[in-house]
């Protein structure tokens, strides 16, 4: 007997599980069960499941019968103009399977495919890709793991997240100024992607120059920048509350006085209206404060009450700009919380240019940094006079397998002189071979490779060379966001060792593979230096071994083990007294030998 299933509970047995499977799911096509429920015979375990639970994934297919696709494609051509996906469904002719029924079922890709074993027929063979990869191109002339890639680079790439942008309040987000529609572009870009470009259209030339795109740089055209190419604007919200606490205590938003300011420099007020916040369009720098606030005294006594609070009691929690980030207040909204605490935010927006650095991608995988950016009278040209906007270098391609990166230069050139968009969907898509009789029909080469000059002897190349628009998604990995350095700064209380990041004012640290680095060039007072970050100066006993103490009051030294006065000065990193001392802790007992 074969066990039933409902949502993982056992209903009971049957004796013929694949008559029952098949009933069910006539009765579903028939409209008596819902759509949303699947049936899968387990053949291994010889169970019947049954799953009606919410969270399935289902995806829709084709019904097949008896070898034949039970939609014409006179009908999926009218779907969305004259037909409902929802009619469809009615007449039984779209079934929805979860990942369980998928496993029962034999889904033909195309109508061409379709046998009589054949139960189901994709909607369209694009479908498979998911909505990442089939935003990609041409992606059965690429690798698989290039496709992944692509469609890994299309979610970073920066565009237009949302229409109401300066209406919302975004942790962070990048915009770019002048986003573009692909020239070649997909059904699922038009469908999904549509009013929120993610990219723009690029003229690439697959050649080297002078050596800068090396390891996958790019080499960019200066003039394409000083026009608008690739420039975004970031953007960061700041928020901070005014809390009340018990005893009447609050937090106060203004001008902090005096008293509280402290160590703070005079200037970084310099931006505060009377009431304590920043006015829009401020042109503010890294740790600037934005909001003053001042605070109560973390630990209140017993007997706080009876204390008068003075101003000198409270100390500072003013909202600052993060380490390393600068830019103009975008906008400053003033609302309250759910418990009705007064709530500020600040957004602060940064324009910015490309820069030496930042990080750029094709939709095929090809990522790669800017390497150089070449005055517009260098560059390669073509006899029309034409200048890249990018330098792709040569060696990118073959060991790569990227055919699509080459088919979309084709394509683009096409798309650019014809004045419309080139299909690139996957797997039905405008042929390379109609795509090489319109470049030969505009006048090009049906290769897509041209003639081009030095620009800077003018003198005509050897070679000809792959010249082309293509599609560039500039990505959310900006050098701005990661440039950093220090000289001084602060340090962890434990370790007295420089802090750790960017946002901290970190060090970079010195490992031990750079330390060998620093022996092989016989560096040593260097490497004294770097690793003289923590160093502490300690007593040690020469009797014991102890760690001896320095007595202000009397100005003497001796050892509390032995009462010796025999005691030396040594310098040591603060790390190696931490770890005595966490040793003692646990009961070990460490001896110090001193040597001249």
């Amino acid at each position: 007997m074969t066990d039933v299933f409902l949502d993982g509970e056992i209903l009971g047995e049957i004796e013929e599980p694949e008559q029952v499977r098949q009933k069910l799911i006539e009765q579903r096509r028939e409209g008596l069960i819902d759509q949303e429920v699947n049936v899968y015979y387990a053949e291994d375990k010889d169970e019947i499941r049954i799953n009606t639970d919410s969270g399935r994934i289902l995806r829709p297919l084709i019904v097949v019968e008896g070898g034949e696709p039970s939609i014409t494609e006179e009908e999926i051509n009218e779907l969305g103009e004259d037909l409902d996906l929802k009619e469809l469904e009615e007449e039984g002719k779209i079934d929805y399977l979860d990942a369980e029924e998928e496993e029962n079922a034999y889904v033909a890709m195309d109508r061409e495919e379709v046998t009589e074993e054949h139960t189901h027929l994709e909607i369209d063979p694009e479908i498979i890709n998911g909505i990442s990869a089939s935003l990609v191109v041409y992606p059965e002339h690429n690798r698989g793991d290039r496709v992944n890639f692509g469609a890994k680079m299309v979610g970073q790439g920066l565009g237009l997240p949302s229409l109401e942008l300066h209406q919302r309040f975004p942790t962070r987000s990048n915009i770019l100024t002048y986003g573009q529609d692909p020239i070649v572009t997909t059904k699922t870009y038009d469908t999904l992607v549509g009013q929120h470009p993610i990219g723009q259209n690029m003229v690439v030339a697959l050649a080297s120059f002078d050596g800068y795109n090396i390891e996958d740089a790019v080499i960019m055209n200066k003039a394409s920048i000083d026009r608008g190419l690739s420039r975004t604007t970031y953007m960061r919200t700041y928020q901070t509350e005014a809390q009340r606490f018990w005893g009447g205590q609050k937090d106060k938003i203004g001008i902090p006085d005096k008293d509280v300011r402290g160590y703070r420099r005079e200037e970084v007020y310099a931006h505060l209206d009377e009431d304590g916040i920043v006015n829009p369009e401020t042109k503010v720098d890294s740790d600037d404060v934005l909001i003053g606030k001042t605070s109560p005294p973390k630990f209140l006594g017993s007997d706080a009450g009876e204390i008068q609070m003075g101003l000198a009691d409270r100390r500072e929690t003013s909202l600052t700009v993060r380490h390393g980030e600068r830019g103009k207040v975008d906008k400053v909204m003033i609302s309250e919380t759910g418990d009705g605490d007064k709530l500020l935010k600040i957004k602060m927006r940064e324009y910015r240019i490309p820069e030496l650095g930042d990080k750029f991608a094709t939709r095929h995988g090809q990522k790669g940094v800017i390497g150089m950016i070449t005055p517009e009278e260098n560059m390669p040209f073509t006899k029309q006079g034409i200048t890249p906007d990018i330098i792709l270098s040569t060696h990118a391609v073959p060991s790569r397998m990227t055919v699509s990166q080459i088919i979309e230069l084709m394509a683009g050139k096409v798309g650019a002189m014809r004045g419309e968009p080139v299909d690139g969907t996957a797997y039905h898509n405008e042929s390379k071979e109609e795509l090489k009789e319109q470049l030969e029909e505009l006048g090009f080469n049906s290769t897509g490779k041209e003639k081009m000059y030095n620009g800077v002897t003018g003198e005509e190349m050897e070679a000809e060379i792959m010249i082309g628009p293509a599609y560039y998604l500039k990505l959310s990995h900006m050098v701005a966001d990661k440039v950093h350095a220090r000289g001084r700064g602060p340090v962890t209380l434990l370790t007295k060792q420089p802090t750790e990041g960017r946002s901290q004012e970190g060090g970079l640290r010195l490992g031990e593979m750079e330390k060998d680095v620093f022996v092989g060039h016989g560096a040593s007072l260097l490497l004294k230096e770097r690793f003289g970050a923590d160093s502490t100066e300690i007593e040690v006993c020469n009797e014991c071994g102890e760690i001896g103490v320095y007595d202000r009051k009397e100005n003497k030294k001796y050892c509390p083990n032995c009462n010796s006065e025999n005691v030396d000065e040594a310098e040591v990193p603060h790390a190696f007294l931490l770890l005595m001392n966490e040793l003692k802790s646990m009961m070990m007992d460490t001896k110090v030998e001193l040597e001249e």
